[in-house]
């Protein structure tokens, strides 16, 4: 109501100022389209996240509840040479850092049936960073996308980048579920995400939220990690990127 009144009264101003010397004529109906918008009210305030362009290796699309709404949330993971360090950056809070080392003792765990070497973790450091280092990010509900995010690092599959997940998970790999889930989807929705992976405990929450987000989601509810991998990752191995020539 605030932005429609500040319009109307640019617009009044148009058209007391239609008679000076260098001011555009009057008109019979002044139109205010999407273009117009930024000349009116100045320019954008509020940005939100995009799914991502490709499919990527190392990189899993969450959601966050935010005090403003929902919003996705992109987990790196990029394992280097090292002696089994874990180095987690972009301001996590204690429940989201402890997140991430359960991921990493699920994945241990599961190393040999997800084709992991048994030596690979002591042979490579884990960084695992959450960009917009200046947000403090806090919660469970990301453990499924980090424990994904991982799992596709160390085995070279790439996860879809349609695809986005919210959820706890344990050390057993069980999914437990999570809150502000209308938020979330809202958010993914406007990424333009179209798959949608949610904890079987809050399959009774789809409900309540807005037809054309049940309409355009392919909302799958999850029990385990498993379920989640089937989902999210590409069956094939993703082939390394040819070297730059310079």
């Amino acid at each position: 109501e605030r932005e429609l009144a500040t319009l109307c009264r640019k617009v009044a101003r148009k058209v007391a100022s239609a008679g000076e010397p260098g001011a555009a004529p009057p008109q019979d109906i002044y139109v205010v389209d999407t273009a117009d918008v930024p000349t009116y009210l100045g320019p954008e305030r509020f940005t939100y996240g995009l799914a991502e362009e490709r499919d990527e290796i190392g990189v899993a699309t969450g959601v966050a509840w935010t005090s403003a709404g929902g919003d996705i949330l992109s987990i790196e993971v990029l394992p280097v040479k090292g002696k089994g360090g874990l180095l987690l950056t972009g301001q996590l809070g204690d429940v989201m850092k402890e997140s991430a080392q359960a991921a990493v003792s699920y994945v241990r765990s599961k190393a040999d049936q997800l084709g992991i070497d048994t030596n690979y973790f002591e042979e490579h450091n884990i960084h695992i960073h959450v960009p917009e280092g200046a947000v403090p990010k806090d919660g469970p509900s990301a453990g499924i996308t980090l424990t994904t995010a991982l799992i596709s690092a160390m085995t070279g599959r790439a996860v879809r980048r349609d695809v986005a997940m919210t959820g706890e998970v344990t050390l057993r790999g069980k999914v437990l579920g999570i809150g502000g889930l209308k938020e979330k989807t809202l958010a993914a929705h406007r990424a333009g995400i179209r798959t949608f992976i949610l904890p079987k405990e809050n399959a009774k929450d789809i409900v309540e939220l807005p037809e054309k987000v049940r309409q355009d989601l392919n909302l799958i509810p999850v029990s385990s990690m498993d379920e989640v991998l089937k989902v999210a990752l590409n069956d094939a191995v993703a082939a390394p990127e040819p070297a730059a020539v310079h």
